[in-house]
């Protein structure tokens, strides 16, 4: 009997691993908490989906979720994995909605590829209304056609800046400026060594030549070694100052500037959602799951793939899809795959290089400048505690400052409070996503083998 392999996320890692467990003979089942496949990377508006869902990309995704050996479950939240008895705990149905269907599933393989959400560095007003993470001002542009502001600036690090601003150009919104913190001796050392390697990457050259002339038409200036240091205004963010920073993101004084906008956007990259995969008990290396050559973590029948694994775009998480879905079937993965996959993360590799977080990115903060959010937790009251000999560890950490563990369980502000305090300890939580007590307590409604 074939293989049965569970995938939770359907974005570019999820729906190749899929693609190619079902090519190596494997029954699949594909969750996602969302309705439509394809992750950030493919969110688009109803009316747009509709409108594509006879291109070849679509037509080629619907055939695949159609196949007779793969199950397509959306609305599917994974709230638990039972170490023991190797079960996936899910929850179908609206995250927001009630009377949601808990079910279990025990397959002979797990790939999880639960992608990654924003990381946004903490500045003085970060907190106002107005003020978003550049994934969330690209859904609701893609998703919803909505623009955030009317004249907006977009501002942080790394070539997502890009596609999110002419998300917004878009919908309308007026974008001001594009700023990149990193300089552009930074930028040019990341992406000019050994440049015959980019010989394999001549599409993403076209991609960016696409944004760099959408800005261009739109007149809208693109600048490096700039960021947003402070937002300010009493109801919401009404101007924000930027300045020039050095290679390590210290501020050189003197060259701050004012800009007038009713919506800023700002993305330092991504973080990984390794929750689940934490609660498996997988290995992680710099917060990131740990991989082998296969795609395989350090638990066994358990494999990981995408943004989980290291941040590297879209063609980096299906090239890792590719292999995991291969190997969770139970084959030894093609070469061919192996070299794709290899050749992704490199790519990936210079990604990291030309667009780092500088360290000194800390100097812009205030005493009184708010960190966690969802606890008003202030940069002053989190240094205090960090030195207090009395309450070592980031669990006292936590507790004594309440940061990390509001509405978001610090999924805005963990990576700050962690670099800030100087922890990278990732705990352990039996319960990997939020869950009601009444359908924490009821009985479950169904079992899948």
């Amino acid at each position: 009997m074939s293989r049965h392999v569970v995938i939770v996320g359907a974005g570019p890692a999820g729906l190749a691993a899929a693609e190619h467990a079902l090519r190596a003979g494997a029954r699949v089942t594909v969750l996602d908490q969302a309705e439509t496949p394809g992750g950030q990377y493919h969110r688009m508006s109803p009316e747009d989906y509709a409108a594509r869902h006879g291109g070849p990309e679509f037509d080629r995704r619907r055939r695949m979720l159609a196949h007779p050996r793969c199950r397509w479950w959306p609305g599917s939240t994974v709230w638990a994995f039972d170490r023991a008895e190797r079960r996936v705990h899910l929850l179908r149905g609206q995250s927001d909605g009630g009377g949601r269907q808990r079910l279990t599933l025990v397959p002979d393989a797990l790939i999880l590829a639960t992608g990654a959400y924003d990381r946004t560095l903490p500045f003085p007003g970060w907190e106002l209304p107005g003020v978003y993470t550049a994934g969330a001002a690209q859904a609701l542009a893609k998703g919803e056609r909505v623009a955030i502001g009317r004249r907006v600036l977009v501002a942080g690090a790394g070539p997502f800046l890009l596609p999110v601003a002419e998300s917004l150009l878009g919908v309308g919104a007026e974008v001001v400026a594009v700023l990149e913190a990193n300089p552009l001796s930074t930028v040019r050392k990341g992406w000019s060594s050994r440049p015959w390697r980019l010989a394999a990457h001549v599409g993403k050259a076209s991609e960016l030549a696409w944004y760099a002339a959408t800005l261009a038409r739109h007149r809208v200036p693109y600048r490096l070694g700039r960021t947003v240091i402070e937002a300010r205004g009493a109801d919401r963010v009404r101007e924000v100052v930027t300045a020039g920073v050095r290679a390590d993101w210290s501020i050189i004084h003197g060259t701050e500037r004012t800009y007038e906008v009713d919506a800023v956007c700002v993305g330092h990259g991504f973080v990984p959602q390794p929750e689940l995969a934490v609660a498996a008990g997988c290995a992680l290396d710099g917060g990131f799951v740990r991989v082998d050559g296969a795609q395989r973590t350090t638990v066994d029948g358990v494999f990981a793939a995408g943004e989980i694994t290291g941040i590297g775009g879209a063609v980096t998480a299906a090239a890792e899809g590719a292999v995991a879905g291969h190997a969770a079937a139970g084959g030894a993965p093609p070469p061919a795959l192996i070299r794709a996959r290899d050749r992704a993360l490199a790519f990936a590799g210079r990604l990291a290089k030309a667009h780092p977080i500088g360290p000194a990115w800390r100097g812009w903060l205030r005493e009184d400048t708010i960190v966690c959010r969802c606890e008003e937790t202030t940069y002053g009251e989190l240094t205090r505690a960090a030195g207090d000999a009395a309450c070592p560890g980031s669990h006292a950490l936590k507790l004594g400052t309440r940061a990390g563990l509001g509405p978001c369980q610090g999924r805005m502000c963990g990576p700050a409070v962690s670099e800030l305090c100087g922890g990278t300890e990732r705990h352990h939580r039996p319960i990997a996503q939020p869950i009601r007590l009444g359908e924490l307590a009821a009985r479950t409604e169904g079992e899948s083998e």
